[in-house]
C-alpha cells in the first residue's frame, strides 16, 4: 500500500540543520519535515559544548578563520570558512531572537558566558550550560510544531531519492523521495520542487560512537546513488572523551571540560598530553584522540581519565549540570574523582559535495549539516563549528530555494514492491550489521594502515553484495534501509582513505606518516555522475 504527498520543499532530517531551514522557508513555502524517529531525535540535540561565533570585541573574524584553518590541517576551503565565520554573529542573533536560553553572565560585554575549547585562541563558544544542542533543538521544535506551513512526518525513513527520469524529465534532477512509514509499514511517495538532505552523520558505521542510533549515513548514501560526488570521507573525527562505563551508551564528555581546565591523566594520576603537544589538553581533537589511543595501547589500558575535580564543586555543578548528574547516576562524582574516558567515532568531516548555496551536483537537491561536505572542516573539524555550519548553510540554502522555487513536478509513480516478498531470515541483517561495524572499528580507526584498509574493503564488498541481494528480494524495513546505507557509506570512507597517501588531520597512516606539501581533497565520483551538472 502506498500514499502520496506533494510539497514545495521536502526536508529529510530534523536536527538543527533541518529545523532551521524549515523555519527559514515556511513563511513562503509549504514544507515537509521528515524524520526517522521523533522530532527531537538527532545528533544536534546531544551537542553539549556550544556554538563558535565571533561575539566579543577581543576576538575577531580573522582569528576564528585562522583557528579553523589550523585545525583543518590545510584542507579547509578558505572561501567557505570565511563565509561561515562572517555569518556567525547573525546566526547567534537569530537563535537569541528565537529564545534559545544561552547561559548568561551579567558582567560580560555580551551578557552571555563564553567558554573556550580545544583549538580556539579566544573564548568564543556561546552555550546553554552543558546542553546547548538540547536547548537549540527544543526552541526550534516549538516553533516548527506551531508553524502552519510545516508538516512533520515522524517515524518515516527515506529509502531513496526520486530522479526526474521517473517522470520523463531528467533535467528536473531530484523530484522528491520514497520513504517507509514505519508505524503503518507502507511506502510513501513525497514529491517536491526542492529536496534537502539534513540527515546527519554516519557514526553508527563504527562499533563505538557518541552518535545516536539514527546516524547511519542515509543522506550520503542516497546522494551517491543519485549521482552526487562526495569528498574527504576518510576524515572521521573521534571525540577524545567518551564516557567509559558499562552502563553508559554514547555519552560524551564535552570539549568544554578540557577548555575549563580538565586534565587528562593515566590511572596513576600522571598527565600525558604535554608530551604529545605544546597545547596539551587544548590541542585539537585529532591530536588528543591519537594521544589517548597511543597511551592506551602503550600501557594496555581500557581507558584514561579526565580530571576536573580541582575546580570548586558548586562551580562544576553550575557549568556542567548534565555531565555531573549523569556521571553521578553511574557512581562517578566528578567533583571528587576523575572521569574514565575513551575516544569514540563522533563526526564526519567530509560528505556530499556542495557549494555556498548548499547545492549538490543534482539539480533541486541540497545538502546541509553533517551530511554535507562543504569544505569548512577540512581534515579536522574545529570544536563547536558544526552547529554554526548547520545554521549558516540552512539559511543559505533557503535563500537559494526561495529565489527560484520552480514549478511543482508531476507526481512520480508509486513505489513498486510487486516482485518482492517478506523477509524470511532477519538474523542475516543483524549479523551483517555487527560484522560491518566491527570491521570498521578494527581496520578503519584512529590509526590506519593500507593492509587494514584493504581488509576492510574486501569485507565491505562482500557485505554489500549480500545486502543488495537481500534488498532485491524482500520488502524494505527500517533495519534493511539503514544497513544498505551504512555499507555504502563505509565503502566510501575506505575508498577515500586508500586514496590519501599521507597523514593529515584525522587520517593517520603508518604507511604514509608524512604530510604532503600540498593539500588536496579526495573526491569520489559515482557511476551516475554527469560532468557539468
Amino acid at each position: 500500500m502506498s500514499s502520496q504527498h506533494q510539497y514545495d520543499v521536502l526536508i529529510l532530517g530534523s536536527g538543527a540543520a533541518g529545523q532551521s531551514i524549515a523555519l527559514f522557508l515556511a513563511s513562503r513555502l509549504r514544507v515537509a519535515l521528515v524524520t526517522k524517529r521523533g522530532l527531537a531525535d538527532s545528533a544536534s540535540s546531544l551537542a553539549q559544548g556550544g556554538i563558535a561565533a565571533v561575539l566579543d570585541t577581543a576576538d575577531s573574524v580573522e582569528a576564528h578563520i585562522r583557528d579553523t584553518l589550523t585545525a583543518g590541517a590545510g584542507l579547509c576551503d578558505p572561501l567557505v570558512t570565511r563565509f561561515v565565520v562572517e555569518h556567525s554573529r547573525g546566526a547567534i542573533a537569530w537563535l537569541i531572537g528565537r529564545g534559545v536560553p544561552f547561559t548568561r553572565e551579567d558582567d560580560s560585554e555580551l551578557g552571555f558566558h563564553l567558554t573556550r575549547e580545544g583549538g580556539h585562541s579566544h573564548r568564543r563558544i556561546i552555550h546553554a550550560a552543558d546542553a546547548t544542542g538540547a536547548a537549540v533543538q527544543t526552541t526550534l521544535s516549538e516553533a516548527v510544531l506551531s508553524h502552519p506551513n510545516i508538516d512533520i512526518h515522524e517515524r518515516h525513513i527515506a529509502i531513496d531519492l526520486i530522479p526526474g527520469e521517473r517522470i520523463g524529465q531528467p533535467e528536473r534532477g531530484c523530484i522528491g523521495a520514497y520513504a517507509l512509514d514505519i508505524e503503518n509499514d507502507r511506502v510513501v511517495t513525497f514529491s517536491a520542487r526542492s529536496t534537502v538532505l539534513a540527515t546527519g552523520g554516519a557514526g553508527k558505521v563504527y562499533l563505538f560512537t557518541t552518535n545516536p542510533d539514527i546516524a547511519t549515513g542515509d543522506g550520503v548514501a542516497m546522494a551517491w546513488r543519485a549521482g552526487c560526488r562526495v569528498r574527504n570521507m576518510e576524515f572521521i573525527q573521534f571525540h577524545p572523551t567518551c564516557l567509559y562505563h558499562p552502563r553508559a551508551k554514547s555519552f560524551l564528555i564535552s570539549e568544554a571540560v578540557r577548555g575549563e581546565g580538565g586534565l587528562l591523566k593515566l590511572p596513576d594520576g600522571t598527565r600525558f598530553m604535554p608530551a604529545h603537544d605544546a597545547r596539551a589538553e587544548l590541542a585539537p581533537r585529532d591530536i588528543v584522540a591519537r594521544a589517548i589511543d597511543f597511551e592506551m595501547k602503550k600501557h594496555g589500558l581500557d581507558c584514561v581519565y579526565l580530571d576536573i575535580s580541582h575546580k570548586a564543586a558548586d562551580w562544576l555543578r553550575g557549568h556542567f549540570p548534565n555531565i555531573h548528574a549523569h556521571c553521578l547516576e553511574l557512581g562517578i562524582d566528578i567533583t571528587r574523582e576523575p572521569i574514565p574516558v575513551v575516544p569514540a567515532a563522533h563526526y564526519s568531516c567530509g560528505g556530499i559535495v556542495t557549494d555556498l548555496a548548499a547545492r549538490t551536483d543534482v539539480p533541486n537537491l541540497y545538502a546541509i549539516g553533517e551530511a554535507a561536505g562543504t569544505g569548512l572542516h577540512g581534515a579536522n573539524r574545529l570544536a563547536s563549528n558544526s552547529l554554526l555550519e548547520c545554521l549558516v548553510f540552512g539559511e543559505a540554502a533557503a535563500r537559494d530555494i526561495l529565489s527560484h522555487p520552480g514549478p511543482p513536478p508531476p507526481m512520480p509513480p508509486p513505489w513498486d514492491e510487486s516482485r518482492v516478498g517478506d523477509a524470511d531470515e532477519e538474523i542475516v541483517l543483524a549479523h551483517n550489521w555487527a560484522e560491518l561495524r566491527q570491521a570498521m572499528w578494527d581496520y578503519v580507526g584512529i590509526v590506519r594502515t593500507n593492509r587494514r584498509l584493504r581488509r576492510a574493503r574486501n569485507r565491505i564488498r562482500l557485505l554489500a553484495r549480500e545486502i543488495d541481494e537481500f534488498y532485491s528480494h524482500f520488502r524494505v524495513s527500517n533495519d534493511l534501509i539503514e544497513l544498505r546505507n551504512l555499507v555504502v557509506t563505509a565503502g566510501l570512507i575506505v575508498d577515500c582513505a586508500l586514496r590519501r597517501r599521507e597523514s593529515r588531520g584525522l587520517h593517520y597512516s603508518r604507511d604514509y606518516p608524512a604530510t604532503l606539501p600540498k593539500a588536496r581533497d579526495t573526491v569520489l565520483r559515482p557511476p551516475r555522475f554527469k560532468s557539468g551538472d
